[in-house]
């Protein structure tokens, strides 16, 4: 389940949610706590691909709609 705390500093950035999901995930994992393994080699495992993956969409339909603004944009000045 998501973790939000009161006293953490609000991080303002795009899919900050999912971020935080993703990375407790991963630091919180048996590969990582138990194994010793770093995250990147636990992600190369496999663990916490669902959230990986929302991640990843997140990042990407921002990056769509910034695309399609400055689309529009250049539309409109033509």
């Amino acid at each position: 389940m998501p973790k939000y705390y009161e006293d953490k500093e609000e991080d303002t950035r795009a899919c900050a949610g999912v971020r935080e999901d993703f990375k407790a995930c991963l630091l919180q994992h048996d590969c990582v706590v138990k194994e010793g393994k770093m995250p990147s080699e636990c992600l190369k495992e496999g663990h916490c691909k669902a959230l990986q993956t929302s991640f990843f969409e997140c990042k990407r339909s921002m990056v769509s709609q910034q695309y399609y603004i400055v689309m529009l944009k250049a539309f409109v000045l033509l």
